[in-house]
């Protein structure tokens, strides 16, 4: 489609898309609503030299929907629903270092997510997104009949447990959260299918045998990552990224140890997949 208040540059024909012509502290309205059409073409944006602060970076989550607060990690001082992400030599893990959707363990899992990165190494410390509705769309129509239907047990336990400790979170009683969602979701603006399993996350398929789940998890996963769903997002300072968590997995590389990533992600409440 054409756009007349920004410029959108895909990045690969099935994921991605950079946009220009925008500060993202003061979008017009027609702006924001050629974002929201960008953002269903291209799955996640991208936006170079917007230097967002705390409250900047919130009003324009908010205009997206209601603001997500996250279920482990803490959020920056007086912020709870901006989530810090930061990584340097002290670090003994980084946000996002297998393949997901974010926080599909909720029932209703975020619609979308803004991460602002305000520092970043010299190189390295990519981004990889990867569309869920090109996985869906390559597999084979019997496989396809196959999954219609059946869905999956997601479980934030194994994954968010203990993970925190480092930053004072002392999680014990506490209950993190566990949904059942469908294999293949609808998009509920597109309309497009989209595979909705991810190695994070999802632990079993609930209406087979666990010998059956295992080995259908193990595929579908292992066809989620295949490099011709993807795209690579190199960072700068100041750049924003904008996916759209209800067809998009991302996954975040530590390469480049002991240098400092640093930056703030903003994230949109969604709705019960189906």
């Amino acid at each position: 489609m054409s756009y007349e208040t920004i410029e959108v540059n895909p990045v690969t024909p099935l994921i991605g898309a950079e946009v220009g012509r925008v500060d993202l502290r003061q979008p017009s309205n027609r702006q924001y609503e050629e974002i929201h059409q960008a953002l269903l073409e291209h799955q996640v944006l991208f936006f170079r030299d917007q230097p967002l602060d705390m409250e900047s970076h919130k009003a324009f989550g908010r205009h997206f929907g209601e603001l997500h607060t996250h279920p482990g990690a803490p959020g920056a001082p007086g912020h709870p629903e901006v989530m810090v992400v930061h990584t340097d030599a002290k670090s003994t893990y980084i946000a996002g270092e297998s393949w997901h959707s974010d926080v599909s363990c909720d029932p209703e899992p975020p619609m979308g997510s803004i991460l602002l990165m305000r520092e970043v190494p010299p190189v390295g410390g990519d981004t990889l997104f990867a569309s869920m509705y090109a996985a869906y769309d390559r597999l084979s129509p019997r496989m396809k009949t196959y999954l219609e239907g059946l869905t999956a047990t997601h479980d934030g336990e194994g994954y968010y447990r203990g993970r925190y400790a480092d930053r004072g979170i002392d999680d014990r009683g506490k209950v993190y959260p566990k949904a059942v969602q469908p294999v293949v979701r609808t998009h509920p603006e597109t309309k497009r299918k989209a595979l909705y399993v991810n190695r994070m996350f999802t632990t079993r398929i609930n209406d087979v045998s666990r010998e059956e789940s295992e080995a259908i998890l193990a595929f579908l996963i292992d066809h989620c990552a295949k490099p011709e769903f993807q795209m690579r997002f190199r960072w700068r300072n100041n750049s924003v990224a904008f996916w759209d968590n209800r067809c998009v997995q991302h996954l975040a590389l530590w390469d480049y140890y002991p240098q400092t990533r640093s930056g703030f992600r903003v994230t949109v409440k969604g709705d019960k997949p189906y």
